[in-house]
């Protein structure tokens, strides 16, 4: 999750080689502005949820907006038209595997992961936890780590 601008010209072959090397390294080259814009808005909800970057007391969708200093309706379009998913579906999953990672790690209580994972109590997170996982919290913590999903599969 970078960003390399090569400032010369340079020849098919050599972008056929380094598009080969990158992809033996499991990276690939963006230069399509659409899907520049998706991984992106995706780097930022992962930053949010995981690293909690951004001001909690500012919706996602105003961070956003304010990071990329883009309208949050074009985004959203943007991101459901290539991703078949909404923002807002994508950040639930994201915040889903997130609390899955912490329950698995069992550091912490359920009020303090509902508080690290911005839910606003833990009723909310086991209603949504359950309804996209089908399993309480605490059923799915005796599961463990069989359950858990990469983020780029999210």
């Amino acid at each position: 999750m970078g960003k390399v601008t090569v400032e010369s010209d340079i020849s098919e072959k050599q972008l056929e080689q380094i598009t080969r090397n990158l992809n033996s390294a499991g990276f690939e080259i963006i230069n399509n502005r659409t899907v520049q814009l998706v991984e992106q808005i995706k780097t930022f909800a992962i930053n949010y949820i995981y690293n909690n970057t951004g001001d909690r007391k500012l919706n996602f969708s105003t961070f956003l907006s304010s990071e990329m200093n883009l309208d949050y309706k074009y985004l959203s379009t943007l991101f459901s038209s290539v991703e078949n998913i909404s923002i807002e579906h994508y950040m639930i999953n994201l915040k889903v595997e997130r609390v899955k990672e912490l329950l698995v790690y069992d550091e912490k209580t359920l009020n303090e992961i509902t508080h690290e994972t911005g839910y606003s109590s833990v009723a909310h997170l086991s209603g949504q936890f359950k309804k996209v996982t089908g399993f309480t919290p605490s059923y799915f913590k005796n599961l463990g780590e069989q359950k858990r999903k990469s983020i780029s599969d999210v």
